[in-house]
């Protein structure tokens, strides 16, 4: 084989090689997008099974897209432990807190009272580190948030339509929908949240996390079915076209308006995460993961009538408007125009026979309980994965533990 001969085979060699390379770096690449792909659709469907719940909802973050809070400087917290109540009663018996803590599988609790830390305990192999999925008590953020920008100035009145702000969702069933009917969960828009149906629409949201897709492009699927303004109907998608109307009124992202004037003035002991969608998109409505103490200061901005560290950041005006019902279907009690005995205000829960009383509530039991008229927060966080059986007496359970702590409390028994 003469010279040019060898130098042409070597370098159809060499061109083979860089060819197959190419091929090879381009395969691994799709290898390694599709497996993200997979992991996150593994991670969802796995995500709710007992024996992995309480790593899975202290690590959200592992599998998901994710967008991060950095951390602000806490005012440290003041301690005096007691011993809280160790019995409550439900449904006409007295029941065992201890029995309950471990039957709801909670992982955290914590009880703030008259300006201290009372009492802070985790559970499961849980620590104080931990950053804890929110699921719906992110929520009550995002309505802290809306009220800074009312008063502000980005919304004009909450009683206009949201396609005022976002036209995209002309056409859908969000037409025609004040962003007060959407703060009070009644728009209207069909929604099936039964998180134990798969082709639930709740369901079919958390495959959009797990194939990939927009938040927003979701929100335009929905179709009305019923009179906006006339029944209290849960739908976690109204709470992400809040987002959207908020994103749009102040003209910057949402984290980037909730880490100025919410997150900043709270301050935290750590980071901060929101699942979110392909395009950095923080789910708002659910997806928010912080630690247990870091829940905590929500709650006491909120029993202080949203002062924080002497700075009013939350109107009071907001705060009221946000945990007093307005109309005869969202008070509390059994009505026929609500799936609910709870009441509801702006993304904020109310008891029955309550004064001073709210909550944030997310499924499989996270609540930040505050009662206003005895001085007390109390923050619960769980992996109840029986939070759907014996008709949801959970959290109706949940709530009467967490008044007899408050009244116990608040006598200074121990």
């Amino acid at each position: 084989m003469g010279p040019l001969i060898l130098l042409l085979h070597v370098e159809g060699v060499m061109k083979l090689i860089r060819a197959v390379s190419i091929v090879m770096i381009v395969l691994l690449s799709a290898v390694l997008w599709q497996w993200q792909k997979i992991s996150q659709v593994y991670y969802a469907a796995t995500l709710f099974w007992p024996h992995s719940i309480v790593d899975n909802f202290s690590n959200m973050d592992r599998a998901f897209n994710s967008v991060k809070l950095q951390q602000h400087q806490a005012k440290p917290w003041v301690y005096e432990f007691e011993e809280i109540a160790s019995n409550y009663q439900f449904r006409e018996s007295e029941r065992s807190v201890n029995e309950f803590l471990e039957r709801s599988n909670t992982t955290a609790l914590i009880v703030f009272h008259q300006g201290k830390i009372r009492f802070e305990q985790y559970y499961l192999g849980t620590t104080a580190n931990d950053r804890r999925i929110s699921w719906s008590m992110a929520k009550s953020y995002l309505s802290a948030l809306f009220g800074i920008a009312v008063a502000e100035g980005h919304i004009r009145s909450i009683n206009q339509p949201v396609t005022d702000y976002v036209p995209s969702l002309l056409g859908t069933g969000y037409q025609d929908v004040t962003i007060k009917q959407v703060l009070q969960m009644s728009s209207g828009v069909a929604f099936n949240e039964d998180y134990g149906d798969f082709f639930s629409d709740i369901n079919r949201f958390g495959r959009t996390i797990a194939f990939g897709g927009t938040f927003d492009d979701f929100a335009t699927t929905l179709d009305n079915e019923r009179v906006p303004g006339t029944y209290m109907h849960y739908v976690s998608i109204d709470t992400h076209v809040l987002g959207m109307v908020l994103r749009a009124a102040t003209g910057q992202t949402y984290l980037d308006y909730f880490e100025q004037k919410l997150w900043s003035k709270l301050g935290s002991e750590s980071n901060a995460y929101y699942v979110a969608d392909d395009t950095g998109e923080p789910m708002v409505l659910g997806g928010l993961n912080m630690m247990s103490r870091d829940y905590l200061r929500l709650g006491v901005a909120f029993l202080n009538n949203g002062k924080i560290q002497g700075e009013q950041v939350i109107p009071v005006q907001w705060i009221q408007a946000s945990t007093i019902p307005d109309a005869a279907y969202l008070m509390p009690g059994k009505r026929e125009n609500s799936d609910h005995v709870f009441g509801y205000g702006y993304q904020w829960w109310v008891p029955e026979e309550s004064e001073g009383e709210f909550f944030a509530w997310g499924i499989y039991g996270q609540f930040i309980y505050i009662n206003q008229n005895l001085d007390t927060v109390i923050v619960k966080n769980s992996a109840n994965t029986q939070f759907m059986d014996n008709d949801f007496n959970d959290p109706y359970e949940t709530i009467e533990m967490f008044r007899g702590i408050a009244r116990d409390i608040s006598k200074g028994k121990k």
